[in-house]
């Protein structure tokens, strides 16, 4: 047995045994902060937690490590419930060629974006994938993600897919990490089939579909449904086909385009529909009082240059709103999870507390995994980061770019920093 105690917190931040799953419209702007705080850990879980005006002491100091966190908070750490942090190159001359003015759309339309990624995934043997995979999201956990959710989507061929999701499977069982896997072989039509989408669906459906639900590959299922990618049709055809194999709705819909797709995919039950870039009341409308999470990605917005969601439109209408990176090779190479609330602060003018629910609390109902993870409570699995000694919680987003978590705990174990 293994016992850490954290004394002298300054500030216990998303903590309480009665949360609810999610928090949203003024909700979001609640942290549920204790001040001069402790918090007791044994094995994996969070056993006690309060004032310290109200801790007993220590009666058993065996197997226990002592943590003062005098001037620092302490936070549960960051899920980042959408990612494409799998993949087998970066796609630095993109980068450039935006620069020079082509968007991404344009850059997609003569071969590069997802179809570059495909092509060069599929070189890649499922050894190298995976070292390289591990490598990059054990980088995240320092700035304080805990749980990560991964997508497929850059093999787009039978063989590549399932080598993507068994390299996420791998994952699972390497890291530290809390990881779900999601099956995007919808993210784009491969070139042997431009011409020939409903024989890529076919392929999708009939055959990459069994052998996921064989091997359990997959927690959930998600189309990129948008122009010139899949239409409402065609992602429909593809979540009943996922219902079958129990596989849960998470899609990307409205980046550049409202076609319907987060009515859909309300109606599929999806846990969420991310991206969001375009919003309007129709949507909004739809997303009331349903289960399905609003997941905006900043990030994005921000590398690409296109808008960003609309959080105060969807706060106002009582909306909860989740925030993830979107970290992949093409459109936001960065999974720095403060970066995106420092992104959310600047330019979608969520509040520090907002942005910091929208990336524990709520991400991890946009990951299903929310009954162990998201919160500070009794029981649930001890993540949690540790800050440096911070003026206010406000310093996390106000000091882009700086980490400003000092320790991470994962499982109730210290992380300890690469050298």
């Amino acid at each position: 047995m293994s016992k850490i105690l954290i004394k002298n917190i300054k500030g216990l931040f998303q903590t309480g045994e009665h949360l609810t799953h999610f928090k949203k419209g003024k909700e979001m702007d609640n942290g549920d902060l204790i001040n001069n705080a402790f918090l007791a850990i044994e094995d994996d879980e969070i056993i006690a937690f309060g004032k310290m005006e109200d801790w007993g002491g220590i009666t058993d100091w065996r197997d226990l490590e002592v943590i003062d966190a005098e001037g620092k908070y302490v936070l549960p750490t960051f899920c980042d419930s959408h990612t494409h942090a799998v993949f087998a190159a970066t796609r630095e001359e993109e980068f450039e060629d935006r620069i020079k003015g082509l968007s991404y759309e344009e850059i997609a339309l003569k071969g590069g974006g997802i179809l570059n990624s495909a092509a060069r995934l599929q070189e890649m043997d499922e050894d190298t994938l995976f070292e390289e995979a591990l490598k990059r999201i054990h980088n995240l956990v320092e700035y304080g993600t805990g749980a990560i959710e991964i997508k497929s989507g850059y093999g787009l061929t039978v063989a590549a897919e399932l080598k993507m999701l068994r390299v996420i499977k791998r994952l699972k069982a390497a890291s530290p990490m809390k990881i779900k896997a999601t099956f995007l072989g919808a993210h784009a039509f491969p070139k042997e089939y431009k011409d020939n989408h409903e024989g890529y669906m076919d392929l999708m459906i009939n055959e990459m579909l069994p052998k996921i639900a064989e091997e359990n590959l997959a927690d959930y299922i998600d189309c990129f449904c948008e122009r010139n990618y899949f239409t409402l049709e065609q992602m429909n055809r593809l979540l009943e086909a996922g219902a079958k194999y129990n596989l849960k709705p998470k899609v990307h819909v409205n980046q550049f385009s409202i076609m319907g797709g987060v009515e859909a995919a309300v109606k599929y039950g999806a846990l969420s529909v991310d991206h969001l870039e375009e919003l309007d009341e129709n949507d909004i409308e739809a997303l009331k009082g349903s289960k399905t999470m609003p997941t905006f990605l900043p990030g994005c917005s921000f590398f690409l240059s296109i808008p960003y969601g609309k959080a105060r439109q969807a706060l106002a209408a009582d909306l909860p709103i989740a925030l993830a990176s979107d970290f992949n090779p093409g459109s936001t190479p960065n999974g720095n999870m403060q970066l995106i609330t420092s992104i959310a602060c600047v330019k979608m003018n969520m509040t520090p507390t907002e942005a910091l629910n929208a990336t524990t609390l709520n991400s991890a109902y946009a990951m299903g995994i929310n009954e162990t993870h998201g919160s500070i409570s009794i029981g649930k699995k001890a993540n949690i980061m540790i800050t440096k000694p911070i003026s206010s919680l406000a310093r996390i987003p106000y000091s882009y770019g700086e980490n400003n978590v000092e320790e991470v705990i994962l499982n109730g174990k210290i992380i300890k920093k690469e050298s």
